[in-house]
């Protein structure tokens, strides 16, 4: 399939598949906000789970300044840690293995 056939989720998933990537890194690469990625993702991830040869890996948002990385949903965009307040907290990254 052409690359202009296929989807942004489609081009999306084929991404996950070779590398690991931020919602921001996704937004610059398919011209999209870093909301829009991981709307786009998480739809990827339902559409995966119907088949059981590939999963979504997501490692979920780290704050720098204290470590906590419990946040309630792992593929959110935090914008301050909730534990020490800080703002310096890194964006969750998606695979697909």
């Amino acid at each position: 399939m052409r690359e202009a056939d296929e989807t942004t989720r489609e081009r999306i998933a084929a991404h996950l598949r070779e590398t690991a990537a931020s919602p921001s890194t996704l937004a610059v690469e398919f011209d999209v906000t870093a909301n829009a990625a991981i709307d786009h993702v998480r739809h990827v991830a339902q559409s995966i789970a119907a088949g059981d040869d590939e999963q979504l890996l997501v490692a979920p948002p780290e704050c720098v300044e204290c470590g906590f990385s419990e946040f309630d949903d792992p593929a959110n965009r935090p914008s301050r840690c909730p534990e020490c307040k800080s703002e310096s907290v890194e964006e969750p990254e998606f695979r697909i293995q």
